[in-house]
């Protein structure tokens, strides 16, 4: 998971760097490369691609779909670290999903610190004038969809090939976002081309350690390691597109972080108590 936040942070430093770019239209050529790496790694393994739950894996696929396209909106039109940390909100409702759909426990603490969380980023809205109520939204519906997706990974446990996971999410998302793309279609230019291309293999190498992890693993301990992004976010922000923040979005940051951290603490106290 760690290997895996490092490059899902260069994969976000490019995805800002081609604001002109529909988000629908990088997902797209996001697809393309997935599909095609996907494929030849599969093939090249003897393994098959379409899996044996179907549904579920085409579920994980339409539900990341989503949760991408709205992601990568807030990435070009807000700053990356507030983009970043808005997503963070992703374990928290992995976390709450898991109760219907894997059958995984939250305790009634953990309630509390899911609230101090949603108060950061209520906080880092409220003092950045950049977060527009509308894409606060996005990114919310992002990371609810995110929740969702990784629920599903986790229901389909090691019974699938990570990269047959990882196949599904380029099977269900290419056709989408093509057709979407036709409509408010950008040519890229230049080193555009070369920025989608790296988008396409860094995120394609980020899933497969992601997917291995979230298998393997208990959700909420997983899913709560991707808050070393926010290292990631707020240096590239800072030293690549020059983004600073008052003291209060800070302020913001860290205790959307203090509700995570306290959430793993109290989950890994629980399950060693056992």
């Amino acid at each position: 998971m760690v290997i895996a936040g490092f490059f899902f942070a260069l994969m976000n430093v490019f995805v800002k760097m081609v604001p002109d770019i529909p988000a629908v239209e990088v997902v797209f050529f996001r697809s393309v490369v997935s599909l095609v790496l996907s494929y030849g790694f599969l093939k090249a393994g003897g393994v098959s691609i379409w899996g044996k739950n179907k549904k579920i894996l085409l579920l994980r696929g339409a539900s990341g779909a989503v949760a991408l396209i709205l992601y990568f909106a807030t990435i070009q039109a807000i700053p990356l670290a507030s983009a970043v940390t808005i997503q963070f909100l992703s374990p928290i409702f992995t976390s709450i999903l898991g109760v219907f759909i894997v059958k995984e426990k939250v305790k009634p603490l953990q309630w509390l610190f899911f609230v101090l969380a949603f108060v950061g980023i209520i906080i880092i809205q409220g003092f950045d004038p950049r977060i527009t109520p509308f894409y606060l939204g996005i990114g919310i519906i992002a990371a609810l969809f995110s929740g969702l997706a990784y629920n599903f990974i986790r229901k389909l446990n090691t019974n699938e090939h990570p990269l047959v996971i990882v196949f599904y999410f380029p099977l269900v998302t290419l056709p989408v976002t093509g057709t979407i793309s036709m409509f408010d279609w950008v040519s890229p230019e230049g080193w555009e081309w070369l920025l989608l291309l790296l988008i396409g293999v860094l995120t394609q190498v980020a899933q497969y350690f992601m997917t291995k992890a979230y298998q393997s693993e208990e959700l909420s301990k997983v899913a709560s390691l991707k808050y070393i992004n926010i290292i990631y976010a707020l240096a590239f922000g800072w030293v690549i597109f020059e983004e600073t923040f008052n003291f209060i979005t800070y302020v913001g940051m860290l205790v959307v972080l203090t509700g995570v951290i306290l959430n793993i603490w109290y989950k890994h106290h629980q399950t060693s108590k056992m």
